[in-house]
């Protein structure tokens, strides 16, 4: 009997091991990249565009954050997009929320209006979007823990 167990614990401890090391791995090149973004920040062109960052949660209705060019994430701002002007790609792509994470090279301008969002009882500055780019479908992370992308929570922490 204990000729059979103790390879199958070996497994079971090896196994262990090496899913500890993924997740240490893993932290350890989402910290690295984190510090790779925040030292490119600086080097970024001036210009009249706003870096965003969609931040999709089910039960509100903002749309994410978006950031002056050369300003860190922690001086960005949770906003309203007024898309009447145009759609965010995932209202025109029909599949709200499907680019939750996704960074963008956005132009536009805020209204100096605040819109009530009702689920979360706040008021948020208004984005009028005239144009939204691409830039990354997996960006380093601006949030220091994992669960503030997970689009059922309702966990709101601010992006370092």
């Amino acid at each position: 009997m204990i000729s059979r167990v103790l390879p199958l614990l070996a497994l079971a401890l090896l196994g262990c091991a090496t899913g500890c090391q993924t997740t240490r791995s893993t932290a350890s090149a989402q910290r690295m990249a984190r510090i790779r973004m925040q030292s490119e920040i600086p080097l970024e062109p001036k210009g009249d565009y706003f870096i965003a960052r969609r931040y999709y949660k089910v039960d509100y209705k903002v749309w994410g954050y978006i950031r002056k060019p050369r300003e860190s994430w922690s001086d960005a701002r949770l906003v309203m997009l007024n898309e009447n002007q145009t759609l965010a790609p995932d209202r025109a792509a029909h599949a709200i929320g499907s680019d939750n994470g996704y960074e963008y090279k956005v132009y536009g301008k805020f209204s100096g209006q605040r819109i009530y969002e009702p689920a979360s009882n706040e008021f948020y500055p208004e984005f009028l979007l005239s144009k939204m780019e691409l830039r990354s479908t997996s960006p380093a992370p601006i949030f220091e823990n994992p669960k503030a992308l997970d689009p059922e929570s309702r966990f709101f922490p601010p992006p370092h």
